[in-house]
């Protein structure tokens, strides 16, 4: 099954597959994030996604504004790290963070 999110001004598709169709939507459904038109902060469409990893054993996913360089990471559910969302506030609004310059 082909997916698509449209992030900003892209799209993106992802393919999930299963032995069966319920284990084919089952896939889907771990991509339980939703589409984003623009950054929360600045409110450019400039948007991608971005992956790193810090202290060689923590895996950040991100979706990055290449605007202002804000980013809202990718959360993973406790019971299980293949369902991702996007981090929220507690008003349930997308938790945006503003680029920290090192010091």
């Amino acid at each position: 099954m082909m997916v698509s999110k449209r992030l900003g001004r892209r799209q993106f598709h992802f393919t999930v597959q299963g032995a069966t169709f319920h284990e084919t939507v089952a896939e889907y459904d771990r991509l339980s994030f939703p589409d984003v038109a623009k950054c929360g902060l600045c409110g450019s469409d400039n948007l991608d996604l971005t992956a790193r990893e810090a202290q060689g054993k923590f895996k950040y996913t991100s979706l990055r504004c290449l605007d202002c360089r804000g980013d809202v990471t990718f959360g993973k559910r406790q019971d299980d790290d293949q369902t991702v969302f996007l981090r929220k506030t507690e008003d349930g609004k997308l938790d945006w963070r503003a680029f920290e310059k090192p010091a």
